[in-house]
């Protein structure tokens, strides 16, 4: 039976130089478990989004040049009013009063014009009378320079008197103005959005200052005014398309343009580390949509611009690198030691090729426009290839190039393939 043992131990032997030898060899890193989505082709559009509220296209303050009490309010907050339509009055007794005064003033002035007239013409007539008599030799030349005289003087009466006569009419005209002013009337047709004054306050009319009565509002025409920044609003042009939601009407959404933006920027915070420039840009909505009300919330979204046929990826399955560690990397030759060193570390952007064995491959990349989930890829991909999307840590900081990848299984209807929901 040693024969027996001896095999017994021999095979033991062989197990345990087995099982050492298999724990010194070297084994391969494990793989990494990454997202993977396809690069494929289709339309993308660049959309430039902003916050701002609705607010009628034409708005209208009503005030007064008159100082006066307000009597009466033919309206009330949120009527529809015409253009035209009576408003409200202002107390109108003292600019009766100064019409009736001026009106005096213009019919003295009147009358005086016609009596100055009549002794132009008498003085006229007597001039051509005695005119006649010197011619034969029947009147004095004295006597004809001294009527020569009384006429030029009552010529020189009407032509004053016509004067105080267009003077009193203009102060006529001016009375008749304020007292007609006393009723205000609505400019346009819209709806009242504020009123200001009540029955029985004072209205202080003045040049320099607006003492507003109301607000009509051109409720049929809507739009939103967004604040858009400076490296966006480059890309922006009257007409493009825009899609406006509302807070207050969850859901829904509707269709504008661009109809302004704005050449002066608005600039936040100057010279200190959080300033911010932003230009205002204008979008008007097609139609007014039901119930919406200035100064309700809105969000645009404006398709700045739109390319077909482009090679797409997920946004975030771009990513950076430095330029030192990619493989094609070469260093730039100093000339003379006299080339300044750069500063900051260069970067470049890429993408991570998962190759048929499930390697990746770094790749340089020159990106397009980019919408709210995928990025246009100009250089450096194929259509079909497949890229690492996440996880985010994983591809931003640890991925390298040529690490074995493998994807997490899932199943069921929710399960991934390449990186989307199947």
């Amino acid at each position: 039976m040693k024969w027996w043992k001896a095999v017994i131990a021999g095979v033991l032997f062989l197990g345990a130089a087995a099982i050492t030898a298999g724990g010194l060899r070297t084994r391969p890193p494990p793989s990494v478990e990454v997202q993977v989505a396809k690069v494929r082709k289709g339309s993308i559009t660049r959309t430039i989004t902003g916050a701002g509220k609705v607010q009628a296209a034409t708005t209208v303050k009503i005030s007064s040049n008159l100082s006066g009490d307000l009597i009466e309010l033919l309206v009330k907050d949120g009527d529809r009013v015409t253009k035209g339509q009576v408003l409200g009055r202002i107390d109108r007794r003292r600019f009766e009063a100064a019409v009736k005064q001026a009106l005096a003033s213009q019919s003295a002035s009147k009358a005086e014009v016609q009596v100055s007239e009549v002794e132009a013409q008498r003085s006229a007539a007597e001039y051509g009378r005695v005119e006649g008599l010197v011619g034969k030799g029947l009147a004095s030349g004295a006597e004809l320079d001294q009527l020569r005289a009384a006429k030029d003087t009552a010529e020189a009466r009407v032509a004053a008197a016509r004067q105080r006569f267009a003077q009193a009419s203009a102060v006529y005209d001016e009375a008749a103005s304020n007292l007609s002013n006393t009723t205000l009337t609505s400019p346009i047709d819209g709806n009242v959005i504020e009123l200001s004054r009540e029955v029985g306050e004072r209205v202080r009319g003045s040049d320099f200052s607006e003492d507003v009565v109301m607000i009509i509002a051109a409720l049929s025409a809507m739009e939103v005014k967004i604040e858009v920044g400076e490296h966006e609003v480059v890309h922006l042009k009257p007409g493009q398309p825009s899609e406006v939601t509302l807070d207050a009407l969850e859901g829904e959404s509707y269709t504008g343009s661009v109809v302004e933006i704005a050449q002066k920027a608005t600039i936040k915070n100057p010279g200190t580390e959080a300033e911010v420039t932003t230009f205002p840009v204008t979008v008007a909505l097609d139609s007014r949509p039901p119930g919406v009300l200035p100064g309700m919330s809105a969000e645009v979204r404006i398709a700045a611009e739109t390319h077909n046929d482009a090679l797409l990826v997920p946004i975030q399955a771009v990513t950076v690198r430095s330029e030192k560690s990619l493989p094609d990397y070469k260093a730039p030759v100093e000339g003379g030691g006299l080339t300044a060193r750069r500063k900051t570390e260069s970067l470049a952007k890429v993408v991570f090729r998962v190759t048929e064995d499930n390697k990746t491959q770094v790749r340089r990349v020159r990106t397009g426009i980019a919408s709210d989930t995928e990025l246009e890829i100009l250089e450096g991909v194929e259509d079909g290839w497949r890229v690492v999307e996440g996880p985010y840590r994983t591809l931003s900081k640890e991925l390298e190039n040529g690490a074995a990848v493998s994807e997490p299984a899932q199943d069921g209807p929710g399960a991934m393939k390449d990186g989307r929901k199947s």
